[in-house]
């Protein structure tokens, strides 16, 4: 089980940090991701970490205002953002990969969180 949480309300300008507990499975061989979507549009990538941390990659959207983190220790990964635009409103995702490396495409991940919306006002 994946369980997201962080998500409200902020104003532009603004940070929040989403966290995603990871139960049931073997976290720290996975390489985790962050994905969001917003009404009426499709799923988007957003961030990706490898299993131990080493690696990461970004959205062209977010880079430079978003940071994706893990503590496998506690079975969690993290999404710090800042500098938050009304455009960064939708429902974050956070999901498992099946491989350790950073993995952009959505079938590379077979184990979703249920999402938590963040709303960005401008």
């Amino acid at each position: 089980q994946l369980q997201a949480s962080g998500g409200g309300l902020v104003q532009a300008g603004g940070s929040l940090r989403l966290s995603c507990v990871v139960s049931g499975r073997t976290f720290s061989s996975s390489a985790m991701g962050w994905f969001r979507q917003a009404p009426g549009k499709e799923r988007e990538f957003v961030a990706t970490i490898s299993w131990n941390g080493g690696g990461t990659h970004y959205a062209d959207s977010v880079k430079d205002r978003f940071t994706i983190s893990r503590d496998n220790a506690k079975n969690t990964v993290y999404l710090q953002m800042k500098s938050l635009k009304p455009e960064d409103t939708a429902v974050y995702f956070c999901a498992a990969s099946t491989v350790r490396s950073v993995v952009v495409g959505t079938s590379y991940y077979n184990y979703w969180g249920q999402g938590t919306l963040v709303t960005v006002s401008s």
